[in-house]
């Protein structure tokens, strides 16, 4: 019997809402600790495009002072 027969004579509260529910309670740690990683990763690349970011423009900073003061 596949779900989808099942499924089908529940009224739509149970089908809408009842299992979603049921589905956040028994899998909402899981989803919890995936949503954690993700935001916690995506927070690290910002963090290393920043810096990588900042790194490139110091240096091209430098590279271009000291070139001009070497013209002397």
């Amino acid at each position: 019997m596949a779900v989808r027969e099942m499924v089908t004579g529940l009224p739509w509260w149970v089908k809408w809402i009842a299992i979603p529910v049921i589905a956040v309670v028994v899998f909402g740690g899981l989803i919890m600790s995936v949503l954690t990683f993700l935001v916690g990763l995506l927070f690290k690349v910002l963090i290393f495009v920043a810096l990588v970011g900042g790194l490139i423009y110091v240096v091209r900073k430098f590279m271009s002072s000291s070139s001009s003061r070497g013209d002397w």
